[in-house]
């Protein structure tokens, strides 16, 4: 298939009307101080992501960078977003060794280092940003680098935890603005050595009855106590145990107020699987529980944290059940799929409670 973007040479670059374009030069700011097209908007190629909105479709847009390897990339990500968009084959060095006199390379030299490609991520719900990750690198050659884009806040954990259960290696990671940007290198998962049995605890905790939660509480802070690193996972309903009992004031549509009015919002307001009895239920054990000197499970919440009980809210489940992290208690992070299957591996018990 043709590429939807057009591609002109160093020489086509000079003889063209700037003025008749939206000129987008992806260079770093300090390549500007010698160099620059005047009335060129500057988004350098590790920002792209988060300036795309930047570049208006008034005028068709001509691409460039230092020798015209980004470019290509971005004009490619340009035209599937609508925009008549050309680069520049070589880039800007092409282009000042014709003003220089020099006669451009037909093929110019690669540069010497690899560059990393962008993975446009964003926007993406889990499982989506990791599979886009694990599909572009399947079939790369050791050494492949590419600079990841998401905005879905589980990805920060998610793409750690894949990182390290494949083999390949998180160069950097960061988290501004609503934007998360990993640069990862591929490399080939090495086949593990003898190791010892890994004794961690995963509880997937999908129901959000008070006594249930209790047990899944109990047995965290058992196995902390011994030492292991517990994880509980939160999805669907559980996910209600980790809501702030204190309304805060959120936009939300219509139908994600109807679910948050009708779930139970905290502990307090979770009710008994069984003999619930519009709620006298769940008072009647959590009076026994004091009676009988056993912690509430506010209290069982709050000594798992201490002793380092993570604590993590599926993504996925909350954007379908309109819950916002601003909603949840505190210590709480968010993971998706890769996050829960990462700590999983690790564990020699996992419970669906």
């Amino acid at each position: 298939m043709e590429p939807a973007f057009k591609t002109i040479s160093a020489k086509e670059f000079a003889e063209v009307d700037h003025a008749s374009y939206t000129l987008v030069d992806l260079r770093e700011p300090d390549e500007l101080l010698v160099s620059c097209i005047e009335g060129a908007i500057n988004i350098p190629f590790s920002q792209f992501a988060s300036k795309l909105d930047d570049i208006p479709k008034t005028k068709p847009v001509l691409v460039y960078c230092r020798v015209g390897d980004f470019s290509e990339q971005i004009a490619e990500i340009l035209a599937d977003r609508g925009y008549d968009v050309t680069h520049v084959a070589g880039g800007y060095s092409a282009y000042r060794k014709l003003l220089e006199g020099e006669q451009p390379a037909a093929n110019p030299p690669a540069q010497t280092a690899a560059q990393p490609t962008l993975i446009d991520a964003r926007g993406l719900k889990c499982p989506g940003p990791i599979v886009k990750v694990a599909d572009f690198l399947r079939d790369k050659p050791d050494g492949t680098q590419i600079h990841v884009e998401a905005t879905e806040d589980a990805f920060y954990s998610d793409i750690q935890v894949w990182c390290a259960q494949t083999g390949n290696r998180l160069d950097d990671i960061s988290f501004t603005d609503g934007i998360i940007r990993a640069d990862i290198t591929r490399r080939t998962a090495q086949p593990p050595a003898a190791q010892a049995q890994q004794n961690d605890k995963t509880f997937v905790v999908f129901s959000g009855d008070l006594d249930k939660t209790i047990a899944a509480f109990i047995m965290a802070n058992g196995a902390a106590a011994m030492g292991r690193k517990v994880t509980i996972f939160f999805t669907f309903w559980g996910l209600n145990i980790l809501r702030n009992p204190k309304k805060i004031k959120i936009p939300k549509a219509f139908i994600e107020k109807m679910f948050g009015f009708m779930m139970p919002r905290g502990t307090k307001k979770l009710g008994l699987s069984r003999m619930n009895m519009g709620g006298a239920g769940a008072k009647m054990i959590r009076a026994i529980m004091k009676s009988k000197g056993v912690s509430s499970l506010e209290e069982l919440i709050e000594s798992a944290k201490l002793h380092g009980v993570r604590l993590v809210a599926c993504q996925m489940s909350m954007d379908i059940m309109g819950i916002r992290r601003e909603e949840l208690i505190d210590g709480v992070e968010l993971g998706g799929v890769a996050t829960f299957l990462g700590s999983g591996e690790q564990s020699d018990m996992s419970l669906f409670i």
